[in-house]
């Protein structure tokens, strides 16, 4: 991946998630998108890290939008990969946030490891 374009990915998917648009945020993912994070069993319950599949992603997501309806999110740095970017941003709360996203064929991200330090 270029740094142009993981940096026009990145700009456009926070843009996504600081507009709370469901449609427009899932768009940037594959159907068979698998995301682990430690805010999955906050949000889906004990146990729970991995959510697997577009629909059961974005039922995850608007869980997560609904718990924080003034979540917004601040970039602080884009680093890309091959087939890969890792976002480095302000999340929730404060924290801070580093996800490591993995692009399939068609451009989509088909896997995400989210980790989170207290801001």
């Amino acid at each position: 991946m270029t740094p142009d374009a993981a940096t026009a990915f990145a700009r456009d998917w926070v843009a996504a998630w600081n507009s709370h648009d469901l449609d427009r945020i899932i768009s940037h993912y594959a159907e068979d998108v698998e995301l682990t994070s430690p805010l999955v069993s906050r949000i889906l319950g004990e146990g729970q890290d991995t959510v697997r599949g577009k629909a059961a992603l974005r039922a995850y997501f608007k869980r997560g939008l609904d718990a924080f309806p003034d979540l917004t999110f601040v970039l602080w740095g884009v680093y890309p990969g091959v087939n890969s970017v890792v976002l480095h941003y302000q999340s929730v709360r404060g924290m801070k946030s580093a996800e490591v996203m993995v692009f399939d064929a068609q451009g989509k991200v088909c896997r995400v490891r989210a980790h989170y330090l207290a801001g």
